[in-house]
């Protein structure tokens, strides 16, 4: 599902790639269908902010920036891998099945994932809330009582922290710069703010899993720590607005996710089976 590239913090993409393989080759299974499930969401969540990251490339508004959100969207793929192949374990499927032969009802991101690129700012800003949210998850994960999630989430942590430091400093400039960069990130915020609630719900399958998760609202201080520090600095002010019915956890999703699989998986629908 991805290629080899250096990333602009040091690290190697293979080396994502290399820890689904280690996990493969050490047996690891998932035990339950709601472990399986719970990994199954982490999984879907940066497999789309991935593939929504990839268009970026040649788009950008600098090389640089080409080169960071290629960078940022294979991390993600790689945390993808290692959760799907860890989802697909319970009932024998592939990272490729899970990725390309699901339709839209069996995928269980959540909405931010799924919002359009928009401009520049638009996506600064849903990946501000995103790798915010995945830097406090994946910090409390690394104490769960599932093995596998645990390792995953030590080694996505590393990505996640640049993830995170690279949407700040760009939040800030965007913010700080001209009245146009400006107006467009506040706009950007108001945009994708309805979309933060879904990611702090508690539900059933959260309180099944017990320390083998993590409670989504238990995140939540930490996560609107950051986000006041950094709106007080950039002198935004957080949005007041009505969360969205969003219901991606349990396959629910806008239209805005069946453009996305139409794009990710016509070739290998149109080609099963196929290699290069």
């Amino acid at each position: 599902m991805s290629e080899q590239i250096d990333s602009p913090h040091g690290d190697v993409m293979v080396e994502e790639l290399r820890l689904a393989q280690e996990l493969a080759g050490a047996g690891t299974r998932a035990t339950s269908p709601d472990i399986a499930e719970y990994a199954l969401r982490l999984g879907d969540d940066a497999l789309i902010l991935s593939q929504q990251l990839g268009a970026w490339i040649s788009r950008a508004p600098e090389l640089e920036e080409d080169v960071a959100l290629g960078n940022i969207a294979l991390d993600l793929l790689g945390h993808a891998r290692s959760l799907l192949h860890f989802a697909g374990s319970f009932d024998g499927r592939s990272e490729d099945d899970l990725a390309y032969f699901r339709d839209e009802p069996e995928f269980r991101c959540a909405w931010i994932v799924q919002q359009p690129n928009g401009d520049f700012a638009q996506t600064i800003a849903r990946q501000f809330v995103v790798a915010t949210y995945m830097f406090e998850l994946y910090s409390a994960l690394r104490s769960s009582s599932d093995a596998t999630i645990a390792a995953i989430a030590e080694k996505a942590i590393k990505e996640v922290d640049y993830h995170r430091d690279h949407s700040v400093q760009w939040m800030l400039r965007l913010a700080g710069g001209t009245d146009e960069s400006r107006r467009r990130i506040t706009r950007a915020v108001g945009d994708v703010w309805p979309y933060v609630d879904e990611l702090f719900r508690d539900d059933d399958l959260i309180e099944r899993l017990g320390d083998a998760a993590v409670r989504p609202s238990a995140l939540r201080a930490g996560f609107d720590a950051v986000v006041e520090t950094v709106f007080t600095e950039a002198e935004l002010a957080i949005p007041s607005v009505a969360a969205s019915s969003a219901g991606g956890r349990h396959g629910s999703h806008a239209s805005a996710l069946g453009h996305i699989l139409a794009e990710m998986q016509v070739l290998a629908r149109r080609h099963p089976g196929a290699t290069w």
